[in-house]
């Protein structure tokens, strides 16, 4: 179906406090060509729900090369609960090579992480997002103090959209809190990464992610070496665009 950007604009006001099971019933409603990013705790809950509709849901995940063994593990358990088949993207051979021929395996500790990102994380999705119409996401304000404060519930995903297709971005639980979260795992019994239960709460690559302290926010365990603000990869660019 197309929309215009007015109507999501639109959404955005009107949903904005509605449930994220309303939220993602729109979206899904409105688009046939639709996939939910999955990777962490939050998106699970968006699958779960999402199965709770009764809707045909396609996943996607990106696999950049250095994630945890218990990601995959967590990939596996759900694709076994929900019977979805979680499609895998993997960035660039040539570009990956290309990187780790010229610096090395861990250069992101000494320049940053964004390169890196780039070419294991965005020019995947990039390629991915390419073959959709809209995409749902599992992104909370309360995530990053410096970039997720003004995320809406529907957007055109202007850093996404091509001249021929204007991408739709829907972020059903923007509005919910880490502890609300989950209530719902627990609650539904959603399966969950096993590394939240070593302390990890922001889940990324191996090497760019620790276990937190207690009380310290939940993004501080990702490019811990870096700002404090802008725990961003690019997967979300708009975040940082916006400011």
């Amino acid at each position: 179906m197309s929309v215009t950007e007015k109507e999501v604009l639109d959404w955005a006001q009107d949903y904005a406090q509605k449930s994220p099971s309303e939220i993602l019933e729109l979206a899904l409603e409105h688009f046939d060509n639709i996939a939910i990013s999955f990777s962490g705790a939050e998106d699970v809950v968006l699958v779960d729900m999402a199965a709770k509709l009764n809707k045909n849901i396609r996943v996607f995940t990106l696999d950049t090369g250095r994630l945890h063994v218990e990601t995959y593990q967590f990939l596996e358990k759900v694709r076994e609960k929900y019977g979805v088949k979680v499609e895998v993207t993997f960035p660039e051979v040539a570009a990956v090579q290309s990187l780790v021929d010229e610096k090395g395996l861990f250069s992101f500790y000494k320049d940053d992480h964004k390169e890196c990102c780039t070419i294991r994380k965005v020019g995947p999705l990039r390629k991915k997002l390419s073959t959709l119409d809209a995409w749902v996401t599992g992104q909370r304000k309360d995530q990053s103090p410096g970039t997720r404060l003004e995320i809406p519930v529907a957007q055109v995903d202007h850093a996404f959209s091509t001249p021929d297709n204007m991408l739709v971005k829907f972020n059903p639980i923007a509005e919910w809190t880490s502890q609300e979260v989950w209530a719902y795992i627990r609650a539904n019994d959603v399966p969950y990464n096993e590394l939240h239960e070593k302390g990890f709460t922001s889940i990324g690559c191996e090497p760019c992610t620790r276990a937190i302290l207690p009380n310290q926010h939940e993004r501080e365990g990702r490019w811990w070496w870096e700002e404090a603000t802008q725990k961003e990869c690019g997967l979300h660019a708009m975040n940082v665009d916006n400011k």
